[in-house]
């Protein structure tokens, strides 16, 4: 069996809410407060018999509408449905366990457990009389929390809940429900002999090597430690008695005091006496750490994160000791269900992804049944697979979960997406808002456009991702609105027009400028890059989903790089050192600064094959099309585009702008101008109502 379902009412953020988990590893992403804690708070209301179980008023959804609270007292509901694994054996345990909650018979067979907590019946026409009057939702939870709070009562039902079964406490004591927070002592919790956890795990596994041989009978077993047992009782009351013999004159002066005073009255007196057993010795162990140098250091002295990775395999030991029938009999534990909140609170990346790779390894050993893990580490999210992801995010001020795994329509694009999600690409799953990029270029430079139009994406949430390409379709499919396991953000995709022709001849098509776009149809067929235009953000065209969108540049434009010396054909600045043809570049934007005549243009250019075809196109272009000012920039930016080698520009871009940024209001501060079609694609994806697509 596993917990496969999760239903909940009224609790906290999640005012009607749904989750399907995993058998075996879930994985819970979401930005800060966004429902990951409340969401385990609500499993362990039902499960961990720690957990307080009757609420206080801050434990409600508190958009619940003024109506529905004078209709009737408000309600938490907190359902959970069980359901049969593959491959269960129904003569196991587990069917045993919850076989009076079951709602389902057939197979797989369905059971329910439900937490209720709720104003008793015969309180709610008092109740309704009390709030009949008032006129706002936050008086109304005054009056219950002065008045009513006091005589909620909790019930957890066994199947139907219309059927008001309470479930038993014994059944209910089956599930193991291991939690450990993100603030957590581990250094308390673990270090020495004394502590339970560690006392239990040590007690469980000495003489594990004769406990877990299969060629012996239980009886063989038992016979073989009683008898280490008893030898080693003989050897400690040796020790007992040498120590003993060490305090003997020193016990006769202890004790004269005792005689002195009064003690032995009733011919009665005191004397030490003593005897030990392997149990009360634990306490004389405590873990320490011993390296390869021989040299032995205590745990206490290790980081957190170590310590929290030993705590976390002490605690999994402990888990399979309290699932071990054979040890504790009827008390053993059926299922165990382990729950780690904020893992990266403690662990460094690394860690993190071994720890993943360790929790795996437990499930396919059967030493947990179920995992939970809440994370906002996008580490975390790169090491698991898509399929064990689940993503919680607020929309419209109400808490959506989506299921990454679930949402593309083919492996391949499942594949590509699951290859390619790493660290840094994660991050999407994770903002409010994403902006989706061809390149390096554009990740390193929209967020300092962003700062230039005065509108910082870190303020608004928003994430700027490289996906390498046009490769845009396998990512939108984790954000697609019409898709019910999707995550409903806002996405703004940039993409280059890229215009290209070929000769009617040849197969092949070959980047053109885009003064050469549509120069000699009846030598070439031309295109562009249409592949977004379903998601095009222009008049008259309705997008096939509404939050997302594409921009790329005009028809007079190409690339990122064009466009970035269209919109700035002057502003040296933008000519880096690792730019080929700088000093052309240069004198070209000194004469457009000048205003000089376009032949000079040409006079300037270098004699060699890819100028001479610049200059052909520029002189053949349509003159209504292509004024003489749009020819000198095609000019600049036809030649920055050649020169630039990507990577190294970007690096370099990024330095320069920023340091030109650092000098506004100073008269050393130079206009930038942010290209048009990435001051739309930002304005969009930043405005302030994120809910209106």
């Amino acid at each position: 069996m596993y917990i496969s379902k999760i239903q909940i009412k009224n609790f906290r953020n999640f005012k009607q809410f749904e989750a399907h988990f995993n058998n075996g590893i879930n994985v819970i992403i979401g930005h800060n407060n966004s429902g990951k804690s409340n969401l385990i708070k609500a499993l362990a209301l039902i499960f961990d018999s720690n957990t307080k179980k009757h609420l206080e008023i801050d434990d409600f959804n508190k958009y619940i509408s003024l109506e529905d609270l004078k209709n009737e007292p408000p309600k938490i509901s907190i359902a959970i449905t069980i359901t049969q694994q593959e491959d269960e054996n129904l003569m196991s345990d587990d069917l045993v366990t919850i076989s009076n909650w079951l709602t389902k018979l057939e197979e797989p067979y369905e059971a329910l457990l439900t937490y209720e907590f709720m104003l008793p019946v015969k309180e709610h026409e008092r109740y309704k009389k009390k709030v009949n009057n008032l006129e706002k939702e936050e008086e109304i939870w005054e009056v219950i929390n002065r008045d009513f709070l006091r005589l909620y009562t909790y019930k957890i039902w066994g199947g139907d809940p219309i059927n008001k079964t309470v479930a038993d406490s014994e059944s209910l004591q089956k599930f193991d429900f291991q939690f450990l927070n993100a603030i957590r002592d581990v250094e308390r919790d673990m270090f020495t002999g004394r502590n339970t956890l560690l006392k239990s795990v040590l007690d469980f596994f000495i003489d594990y090597d004769i406990k877990s041989d299969k060629e012996k009978t239980e009886d063989e077993k038992l016979s073989e430690i009683s008898e280490i047992k008893r030898k080693f009782s003989i050897d400690a009351n040796n020790l007992i008695k040498s120590l003993q013999k060490r305090m003997e004159k020193g016990k006769k002066e202890i004790l004269s005091y005792a005689y002195n005073i009064g003690a032995s009255f009733d011919n009665s007196y005191p004397n030490f006496d003593g005897n030990i057993s392997d149990v009360q010795l634990y306490s004389a162990l405590s873990l320490i750490v011993e390296y390869k140098t021989g040299i032995k250091i205590p745990v206490s002295h290790n980081g957190l994160g170590y310590n929290n990775l030993i705590f976390m395999a002490l605690l999994l030991a402990k888990m399979q000791i309290n699932s071990d029938g054979t040890y504790l009999g009827s008390n053993a534990k059926v299922f165990p269900i382990l729950v780690i909140e904020e893992p990266e609170a403690h662990l460094h990346p690394s860690m993190q992804y071994q720890l993943l790779k360790f929790l795996n390894t437990n499930i396919k050993q059967n030493k947990v049944r179920q995992i939970f893990v809440t994370t906002h580490s996008t580490h975390i999210a790169a090491s698991v697979s898509l399929d064990q992801m689940l993503c919680l995010y607020k929309y419209k001020n109400d808490t959506q979960i989506a299921y990454p795994g679930k949402v593309f329509p083919d492996e391949k694009s499942k594949k590509y997406v699951q290859r390619f999600l790493d660290a840094t690409k994660s991050d999407m799953l994770f903002s409010e808002k994403v902006i989706l990029v061809e390149g390096i270029a554009e990740q390193l430079l929209i967020p300092i456009f962003a700062r230039y139009l005065e509108c910082p994406l870190e303020e608004k949430h928003a994430t700027v991702i490289n996906v390498g390409g046009r490769y845009f379709n396998h990512f939108l499919y984790l954000f697609d609105e019409n898709n019910p396991f999707a995550i409903k953000r806002k996405v703004a995709c940039l993409t280059d027009r890229d215009p290209e022709r070929k000769e009617k001849s040849q197969s092949r098509y070959k980047k053109c400028y885009p003064f050469e776009f549509n120069l000699q149809p009846d030598t070439y067929d031309y295109r562009y890059n249409t592949l977004l235009d379903k998601y095009e953000v222009r008049e008259n065209h309705k997008r096939i989903c509404q939050n997302i969108a594409s921009f790329k540049q005009d028809k007079n434009s190409s690339t990122f790089e064009y466009d970035l010396i269209l919109s700035n054909p002057s502003l040296d600045i933008l000519v880096t050192e690792s730019l080929k043809n700088s000093e052309e570049i240069k004198s070209l934007m000194q004469a457009y600064k000048n205003g000089e005549p376009l032949d000079e243009f040409y006079k300037l250019l270098r004699n060699n094959p890819e100028n001479k075809r610049i200059i052909e196109s520029i002189e053949k272009a349509n003159s209504k099309e292509w004024s003489e000012d749009e020819k000198k920039k095609a000019i600049i930016a036809s030649r920055y585009l050649n020169s630039v080698e990507k990577g190294e520009n970007a690096l370099e871009l990024a330095y320069v702008l920023k340091e030109n940024l650092d000098k506004k209001g100073t008269e050393d501060f130079q206009d930038f101008n942010v290209p048009t079609y990435i001051i739309e694609a930002i304005k969009w994806v930043c405005q302030d109502d994120d809910n209106k697509f």
